[in-house]
């Protein structure tokens, strides 16, 4: 008996199908970007929230899930765009003001050219992203206290904390990580990752669907052999090998036991009791010169 082929996919049912994955995905990353913002108290009522666009698929996906959470949260809050143009050649400075203008969202466009510095201070082949993140956190940082921003939101997802988390024990022989909530000491600025539940898999699916409109990073997006991307790539193996290790490590990282690690500024092991701890706070003014510029800055970007 011969087989049939399987009837071809018409147009409209290709839609149809798309539409019901969009829907299906836009759900569960509203479920948990709600749920991030409830565990965590990520926005009050009367917050001014200044999402960082990069143009990237997390940043988008960000802004397009507090946007849709806005219409029908149970406290009022405000959403403000801005993207720090870097000016880095070729960066198309159409594409967001023309995107975020669809949107009638109140958004501000951030012109220094912070390129050129890393270019004059980086020796060539050094990685880049240590500096450029020092100088791109003290403009926006500056600039939310300017503009009475309450919060500002990082489109930072669940593998990106997974991974700095393993960067800092690798190479930085840190226990830590990117915290869902980054209080400064001074109080100028509160940082939030709305994202922090949520899989890069997922949001990545998810932009491509919606057609975001996508701005690449020619500066370090196209460095090669970076220690993030074989945290990456160690992590996409496990998760292709082993389904349900990467939710199980995060589950960890939500689940600490003080008493058993081995911090005596965490837990007073005389007294059997836990401590403050370090208390890590978010850098609020212009980032000092840092001359370590050959390995990946795993900070709290």
């Amino acid at each position: 008996m011969i087989a049939q082929s399987p009837e071809p996919v018409t147009a409209s049912e290709r839609e149809r199908r798309q539409k019901v994955e969009i829907n299906k995905l836009q759900k569960r990353l509203r479920r948990e970007v709600g749920q991030a913002i409830a565990d965590f108290s990520m926005i009050e009522a009367g917050d001014k929230v200044m999402c960082c666009l990069s143009g990237g698929k997390d940043s988008y996906a960000m802004l397009d899930i507090l946007l849709n959470l806005q219409k029908s949260a149970p406290v009022s809050f405000e959403l403000i765009a801005v993207n720090l143009d870097q000016k880095q050649p070729g960066f198309p400075e159409d594409v967001l003001p023309e995107y975020l203008s669809s949107l009638g969202i109140e958004y501000h466009i951030i012109e220094k050219d912070t390129y050129s510095i890393v270019k004059e201070k980086v020796p060539e082949g050094k990685t880049t992203c240590g500096l450029c993140s020092r100088l791109r956190r003290g403009i926006l940082y500056n600039f939310a206290e300017e503009h009475g921003v309450t919060k500002i939101a990082l489109g930072h997802h669940r593998d990106d904390l997974l991974e700095t988390l393993f960067l800092n024990m690798f190479y930085g022989g840190k226990l830590k990580s990117m915290p869902p909530v980054l209080h400064s000491d001074d109080g100028r600025n509160t940082v939030i990752r709305p994202l922090a539940y949520s899989r890069e898999k997922d949001i990545a699916r998810y932009a491509s669907l919606r057609k975001f409109p996508i701005i690449p990073c020619n500066l370090c997006g196209s460095q090669e052999n970076l220690q993030r991307q074989v945290i990456k790539e160690m992590f996409q193996t496990w998760d292709k090998q082993h389904p349900g290790r990467l939710e199980t490590m995060f589950r960890a990282m939500c689940n600490v036991e003080p008493s058993h690690l081995a911090d005596p500024d965490l837990y007073d092991f005389r007294e059997g009791r836990r401590l403050g701890g370090k208390r890590q706070s978010v850098n609020t003014a212009e980032p000092q010169a840092d001359q370590n510029f050959g390995r990946l800055d795993v900070l709290n970007i």
